[in-house]
């Protein structure tokens, strides 16, 4: 059997992410082969450390062609500028979520997309894990029965990073819902669809969300999301009329159960950086321009979904 080359990736943003999902990725068939970011001296010490060489302007990075896709994690307010150029060039882009700030920014990512025929996915990690997949077939299956209630809490202390961090300034669309409320409603939208009514209640300081609890009804479905910057939570409950889903830290989770009257029944699947650019890089090995995992419809829509809690909230970033 012969080994299939290693998949080149190119990486904007040698930040905190692009660190984690690089030595996961290592690990397995890809290497990184170019590495680009606004201050040169972080690039090079990036390229250094997980290989590939670091380019001083992103246009010099487009026309080496010394990769086969482009992997963006900048801070959200810089993910279309970067995304649309290597798009217009015609080299898949894997995007960190969200990929934008508004439901525009998606449409204008998919139409530009689309017009070069080129790829386009969203780094949601959770929908590139069996587990994720896992639980939505028992759902459209009909093993929990009608889902009656689903309860999620995703809370993490982002208020204890420095106020100089993406995730605390409103000037790279920090706050809670962007970062982590994604998550959650992600979660519903690919299990229910897109819900019937979205009610949201949040709380804004200095220029950020940092509470809020969003509700996301589908008939006799309803979501309750809880979302903070304030303490630690991570849990997935939904109740059906037959069973009983149970995730721990769902988004990340490498199993799920499901109780019911036959028992307990378990689903599997790692939910890691390795498995999200393994399926990448196969869908765009094998021609493909959209994920089947992130489809364009599940990105825009989940943006449309926070758009809609932004206003509800009146959150607006100063550059907006």
């Amino acid at each position: 059997m012969i080994a299939m080359e290693k998949f080149r990736w190119a990486y904007i943003g040698p930040g905190h992410i692009a660190a984690s999902t690089a030595r996961s990725i290592l690990k397995g068939n890809h290497e990184i082969t170019a590495v680009y970011g606004r201050t040169y001296s972080r690039a090079k010490a990036f390229a250094e450390k997980f290989g590939g060489r670091a380019y001083e302007s992103f246009d010099e990075l487009i026309a080496s062609k010394s990769f086969d896709a482009v992997y963006i994690a900048t801070p959200h307010t810089a993910h279309v500028e970067y995304a649309v150029r290597a798009l217009e060039a015609k080299i898949p882009v894997l995007c960190e979520k969200p990929v934008g700030v508004s439901a525009a920014d998606v449409e204008l990512l998919i139409k530009t997309a689309k017009e070069n025929d080129t790829y386009f996915a969203e780094a949601m990690w959770t929908w590139f894990s069996d587990t994720a997949l896992g639980v939505k077939k028992w759902v459209h299956n009909g093993d929990v029965g009608k889902a009656e209630r689903v309860e999620i809490h995703y809370a993490f202390h982002g208020l204890a990073k420095s106020k100089d961090s993406r995730v605390r300034n409103p000037m790279t669309a920090g706050g809670a819902l962007l970062d982590i409320g994604i998550y959650p409603i992600t979660y519903c939208y690919n299990l229910f669809g897109y819900p019937d009514k979205i009610t949201c209640e949040g709380e804004i300081r200095d220029g950020i969300d940092v509470n809020e609890k969003i509700l996301l009804t589908y008939g006799d479905t309803v979501c309750e999301l809880y979302i903070s910057f304030e303490y630690l939570k991570e849990i997935f409950t939904l109740k059906g009329t037959k069973s009983k889903i149970l995730i721990p830290a769902f988004h990340v989770s490498s199993y799920a159960l499901m109780l019911g009257k036959k028992g307990i029944r378990l689903t599997f699947g790692k939910t890691t950086y390795l498995n999200e650019f393994d399926r990448c890089a196969a869908e765009i090995r094998a021609g493909k321009k959209e994920s089947a995992y992130i489809p364009f419809e599940a990105t825009l829509s989940c943006m449309k979904i926070m758009d809609e809690c932004r206003r509800q909230m009146g959150l607006k970033y100063p550059f907006e």
